[in-house]
């Protein structure tokens, strides 16, 4: 009897992982479904978030203004645009409940609550991390009523390897900045994943882009907690890689995207259902463009 719950038990374990795992390949990456080409307004876009109790809506910010776009996620139409700050070079968006998050490269976070309302308000809370950190992602890690900030660069004499990015978190409790990481990407944890990946032509690109150069380019521009697994899903924009960590900050898939669907991807969303949204800047004569993922039960 023992034996057989113990069997049971790895049984459950070896699934629980495999999901885990293959939850980053339950997406068409290649075949996105274009919800839109944005306005030229938001050629900049810079951040993306499903609207809290509003599935068809998608919130966006730009990194010029300081204004908070609602978007149509059936359409790609503009529902409205609402300014919450002066103009400044704003990166991210995150809904949680009825307050909207906003994250500026310096590591500055704005609270909006009612907005668009005639008694709309904002605070400010300012972090440790500065400009040298350039925040360029951020998302809501429910489990722990946290939001995670996830910076584009290592800021010099940190402490930490510049061989690294680091990814920390905002407790909404305290409204305070964690003393340290609570997520680095190294590359020598780039460089061991790699070792036991297949050896393929998207292989030897990502070696080229992680491991063959001097320095390290990963740059996050987007993250996002996925509802079903806990993973993190992180873009760069730098080489147009796709990176998935799982809870524990261990890769548990890495590639690369498509340059020419996504040219400069700087946000990521989750529906609850597991519906990934990315959008790209404009590059050239092209559109900002918001993309929509179903999730694929395989």
């Amino acid at each position: 009897m023992i034996n057989r719950f113990l069997l049971f038990a790895l049984l459950l374990l070896s699934f629980t992982d495999i999901a885990a795992q293959s939850a980053s390949l339950n997406y068409d990456y290649a075949s996105p479904q274009l919800v839109g080409n944005m306005p030229a307004e938001l050629n900049e876009i810079s951040g993306l978030s499903v609207a809290s109790g509003h599935r068809d809506e998608l919130l966006a910010v730009q990194d010029e203004e300081g204004k908070l776009y609602r978007i149509n996620a059936r359409t790609g139409g503009l529902l409205w645009a609402v300014t919450f700050w002066k103009d400044g070079d704003y990166e991210a968006i995150e809904a949680v409940g009825e307050d909207i998050w906003v994250a500026k490269s310096t590591g500055t976070l704005y609270r909006v609550t009612r907005a668009g309302q005639p008694d709309q308000n904002v605070d400010k809370y300012n972090t440790e991390l500065t400009g040298d950190n350039d925040v360029e992602g951020l998302t809501y890690d429910k489990s722990r009523n946290r939001l995670l900030l996830a910076c584009k660069r290592d800021a010099a004499d940190d402490g930490y390897d510049k061989d690294g990015r680091y990814i920390y978190a905002f407790d909404l409790a305290t409204h305070k900045l964690s003393d340290k990481p609570v997520y680095a990407i190294e590359r020598e944890a780039v460089k061991k994943y790699l070792a036991t990946c297949e050896k393929t032509t998207e292989h030897e690109q990502l070696c080229d882009f992680f491991l063959d150069r001097d320095e390290y380019d990963l740059a996050p521009s987007a993250i996002a907690v996925h509802p079903m697994t806990g993973q993190l899903f992180i873009t760069s924009s730098v080489g147009k890689v796709l990176m998935v960590l799982n809870a524990d900050g261990q890769i548990d898939h890495l590639q690369r995207l498509d340059k020419k669907l996504y040219p400069q991807p700087e946000g990521l969303a989750f529906d609850d259902d597991g519906t990934l949204f990315i959008c790209t800047e404009k590059k050239k004569e092209d559109h900002a463009r918001v993309y929509r993922l179903p999730y694929l039960v395989r």
